[in-house]
C-alpha cells in the first residue's frame, strides 16, 4: 500500500493506509456484533426466558438494520461522502451498544439489535465504495482483503465470548468489550482526511423521483423485516411485498445507471446474494444452537468452531487474489459452493472430531463468498457504482432477517419432533440442531447450478459490461 493523491481537489494527499486500517477496524467492530451474540444467544434465552423463534426475531434485527442503512447510504453515497457515514456508523455503534447492555427485555433486545445493525452496513456502504475507489486497479483482489476482518473479528468476537463465558462473566461485559475498538475506529474518522468523492459515470443527482423510489423500498423493508399483522395476514405472507421491493430496486437501478441490462443483472446478483449470506451468516449466527449438543454441551466449544471456521475465512480472503486471477471471481464462487454444499452435508450427520472436519470443509466454502460478489458487482455492473455494492450487501444481510426466524422455526421444530418421538438429554438438542442444517444445506445446492450457468456465461457478461 502506499500513501497517493486520491482526488485532483483535494489540497493534500490521502493516507491510503490509514484510510484501509480505518475501513478495517470499523468492520472488526461489525463483525465482533455477530461473533459475540452468536456466543451469548443462550444466556439470553436463558435470562430472558425466550425461544428460538424470538431468538430469530433478535438476531434479525441486526440483519434488518444492516440493508436499511445500505440502501440509504449507497444512494446517498455521492452526496454525504464516506466520512460522514463513518460518523453515523459510530454514533450508531455507540448507541447500540449501549442500550443493548441497558436492555431488560425482548422488546429492548429489538431495538438495541436494530441500531447495531443500522450502524454495521453504515460501515459497509461507506467502505465498500471507499476501498473500490482507493484500489482500482484491483478491487475485487483489495475488497477481499478489507473483507479479512469480517471473519477475522468474528474470530476476535468468539474468543471473548468463550473466555468471559467459561471464566463466568455475563453477557453485558462482552457486550461491553466492544466500546473499546469502537472508540478506536470513531478517533480515526474524525482524525484522517478522506479523499472526494468522485464523479460517478452517468448517475444523476438526487431528485425527488429517485428520492420516492428509494423511500418506497426501505418502507417496504421495514414492513416485510418487522414482526407485524399486515403481512403476516397477506397471502404468502412476505412474498408479494418482497416482489414489489425488487420491482422498485430495478427501477431506482434503471433510473440511476441508464441501462436495462444493469438493473436486470443487479437484481440478479442481489437474489444470488440473498442465498450466499444465508449459506454463510444463517450457520454461523446460530452456531451454538445448531453444534453446541453436538460438541458435548460444553460451555463456549461453539466458540471454538466458530473461531476455527472464522479464521480458516480470513487467511483464504487475505490471500484470494491468486486464486481469483486463475479460476476468475465466478470459478472461485462455483468452487465455493460445491464447497459449501458438502461442509453443510456432513456437518449434518456429524459428531466428535467429524464436526470440526466438517466445519473446516464448510469454512473453505463460505470463505470467498461475500467480497467476491460485491467484486463481482463492481466488474460486471460498473455504472451501478456505490449504490450497485450496497444494494448486493444489503440484499445479502435482509435475507437473513426473513431466514434467521425461519431458522429457530426449524430448531423450535425439530426439538418438539424429537420430544415427541421419545428422545430425551442432549439427544434433543442433537437433534435439533441437525433439524437446521438440513434445511439449510439446500441453499448452497441451488448456487451451484447458478454459478455454473454464470461461469459459462462469463464472456458476454464481460463483453456487454464493456459496452454502450
Amino acid at each position: 500500500m502506499t500513501t497517493a493523491t486520491m482526488s485532483a481537489n483535494a489540497p493534500f494527499a490521502i493516507n491510503r493506509d490509514r484510510l484501509f486500517l480505518l475501513s478495517c477496524i470499523s468492520l472488526i467492530v461489525t463483525a465482533m456484533t455477530f461473533g459475540i451474540r452468536a456466543g451469548i444467544l443462550t444466556q439470553l434465552s436463558e435470562e430472558f426466558a425466550l425461544s428460538d423463534t424470538q431468538l430469530g426475531w433478535v438476531n434479525s434485527m441486526a440483519f434488518l438494520g444492516f440493508p436499511l442503512a445500505m440502501v440509504v447510504f449507497g444512494f446517498l453515497y455521492n452526496k454525504l461522502g464516506p466520512r460522514l457515514i463513518m460518523i453515523l456508523a459510530f454514533a450508531g455503534h455507540i448507541l447500540g451498544l449501549v442500550l443493548t447492555i441497558l436492555a431488560d427485555g425482548f422488546l429492548g433486545l429489538l431495538i438495541s439489535t436494530f441500531f447495531i445493525g443500522f450502524a454495521n452496513g453504515s460501515v459497509e456502504a461507506a467502505c465498500n465504495p471507499l476501498v473500490a475507489d482507493l484500489y482500482k486497479e484491483e478491487k475485487t483482489k483489495w475488497l477481499n482483503r478489507f473483507h479479512v476482518w469480517f471473519p477475522g473479528g468474528i474470530v476476535i468476537g468468539a474468543a471473548v465470548s468463550y473466555f468471559m463465558t467459561n471464566a463466568g462473566i455475563g453477557w453485558q461485559p462482552q457486550i461491553a468489550v466492544m466500546l473499546i475498538p469502537t472508540a478506536i475506529y470513531g478517533f480515526m474518522v474524525f482524525t484522517t482526511q478522506f479523499p472526494d468523492v468522485p464523479e460517478a459515470e452517468r448517475i444523476v443527482d438526487l431528485d425527488t423521483k429517485g428520492v420516492l423510489l428509494m423511500g418506497a423500498v426501505f418502507g417496504l423493508l421495514v414492513l416485510i423485516g418487522t414482526p407485524n399483522d399486515l403481512v403476516a395476514g397477506l397471502p404468502g405472507t412476505f412474498v408479494l411485498p418482497l416482489i414489489l421491493a425488487l420491482g422498485l430496486t430495478f427501477m431506482l437501478m434503471l433510473f440511476r445507471a441508464g441501462r436495462a441490462r444493469d438493473a436486470f443483472l443487479l437484481i440478479v446478483l442481489m437474489a444470488i446474494m440473498s442465498v450466499t449470506a444465508t449459506s454463510e451468516l444463517g450457520t454461523q449466527q446460530w452456531v451454538d444452537r445448531i453444534l453446541g449438543a453436538q460438541l458435548g454441551d460444553v460451555p463456549g466449544q461453539a466458540m471454538i468452531v466458530l473461531g476455527m471456521v472464522t479464521g480458516i475465512m480470513a487467511v483464504g480472503r487475505y490471500f484470494a487474489g491468486p486464486l481469483i486471477k486463475a479460476f476468475n471471481p465466478l470459478g472461485v464462487l462455483l468452487m465455493s459452493a460445491i464447497l459449501t454444499t458438502l461442509g453443510l452435508f456432513l456437518m449434518a450427520s456429524a459428531s466428535g472430531a467429524m464436526v470440526y472436519v466438517s466445519a473446516i470443509i464448510f469454512a473453505v466454502g463460505v470463505c470467498y463468498f461475500w467480497p467476491t460478489m460485491i467484486g463481482v458487482t463492481a466488474q460486471y455492473v460498473p455504472r451501478s457504482g456505490a449504490l450497485g455494492m450496497s444494494l448486493v450487501g444489503a440484499a445479502g444481510m435482509f435475507a437473513l432477517t426473513i431466514w434467521n426466524p425461519i431458522i429457530g422455526g426449524w430448531i423450535d421444530s425439530a426439538r418438539a419432533k424429537a420430544e415427541a418421538s421419545g428422545a430425551q438429554g442432549s439427544a434433543i438438542e442433537v437433534a435439533a440442531g441437525q433439524g437446521a442444517l438440513s434445511q439449510l444445506v439446500y441453499f448452497p445446492v441451488v448456487l451451484i447450478a447458478v454459478f455454473a450457468v454464470l461461469y459459462f456465461a462469463r464472456k458476454q457478461l464481460e463483453n456487454s459490461a464493456e459496452g454502450e
